[in-house]
C-alpha cells in the first residue's frame, strides 16, 4: 500500500488514505529497489500508470521515465538491475504488473520514440509544437505493438511525455499533405500570434490617449497675488 495522505478525523483521530493504484507507489519502490536513485545518480522524471485498465482484456502496466546526471552511469540498466533483478522485485510487489523503463530526453521527439518502448520507430514528427501534437512513424510490423492491446501502449506514452501522438504506417504517410498541413497550421499561428500583439497595442495606445486628454483637461491653479 502507498501513503498518500493523512487527514485529521473530528472524532477518530488521524485517517490514512492509502492506494496500491496510485503511481506514487511505484515511484517507492523503485526508491527501494534502487541505490542510485536514492543516491540522486539516478532521476525518475514522469511516471505513468494505469493499475485499473478500462478493459478486462488488458493488463495493468506502468511506463517510468529515468534520468542522470553522471556520465558513467546508465539510469535505465541501474532500474533494471543485473539480468532484470531490481524490476523484477518490483513486478513482485505490484502483483506481475508491467514496467516499461525508458530514457528521458529533452527532445520532444526523441522522448516520445522512446516513450512508446517496446515498439521501433523510424521518426517522430512534432507536426504541432504548440498544441504538442506527433506523427510517430513506424513499419507496418510494429503497428500493433505501438498502438498496443486496447491503445494502451500509446496511450501511457502520451500521459508520460504530455504529447499527443498519432501512430502512422510510415509506407503509406505522405510527406507532401503533411508539410502543407504544417506550413497552413504555422502560418495560423503567426497570423494569431500578430494579431493578439496588434490588438495589445491598440489597447496601450488608447491608455496613453487618456492619460494625455486627462493631462490637457486638468486645470492648474494659477498663483494670483
Amino acid at each position: 500500500m502507498y501513503l498518500k495522505r493523512v487527514a485529521e478525523g473530528p472524532q477518530r483521530g488521524p485517517q490514512l488514505l492509502v492506494s496500491r493504484a496510485d503511481a506514487g507507489l511505484v515511484v517507492y519502490l523503485f526508491a527501494n529497489e534502487v541505490p542510485e536513485i536514492e543516491d540522486e545518480a539516478v532521476r525518475i522524471i514522469a511516471v505513468a500508470r494505469e493499475a485499473n485498465p478500462p478493459s478486462r482484456l488488458v493488463g495493468p502496466r506502468t511506463k517510468i521515465a529515468v534520468d542522470t546526471l553522471e556520465r558513467d552511469v546508465d539510469p535505465v540498466g541501474a532500474c533494471i538491475g543485473a539480468r532484470g533483478s531490481r524490476i523484477q522485485a518490483v513486478v513482485n510487489e505490484l502483483r506481475g504488473e508491467k514496467i516499461d523503463v525508458i530514457r528521458w530526453s529533452p527532445d520532444p521527439a526523441t522522448y516520445i520514440a522512446n516513450a512508446l518502448s517496446p515498439a521501433r520507430v523510424d521518426e517522430a514528427r512534432l507536426v504541432n509544437p504548440e498544441e504538442r501534437q506527433a506523427h510517430v512513424l513506424v513499419a507496418e510490423d510494429q503497428l500493433s505493438l505501438a498502438i498496443g492491446k486496447e491503445g494502451q501502449n500509446v496511450r501511457l506514452a502520451a500521459r508520460l511525455t504530455g504529447w499527443k501522438i498519432d501512430i502512422k504506417d510510415v509506407a503509406k504517410y505522405d510527406y507532401e499533405a503533411e508539410n502543407r498541413k504544417i506550413e497552413a497550421a504555422a502560418a495560423q499561428h503567426y497570423a494569431q500570434e500578430i494579431e493578439e500583439d496588434y490588438i495589445e497595442y491598440e489597447d496601450t495606445s488608447e491608455e496613453v490617449d487618456e492619460d494625455a486628454l486627462l493631462e490637457q483637461t486638468t486645470e492648474v491653479p494659477s498663483n494670483s497675488a
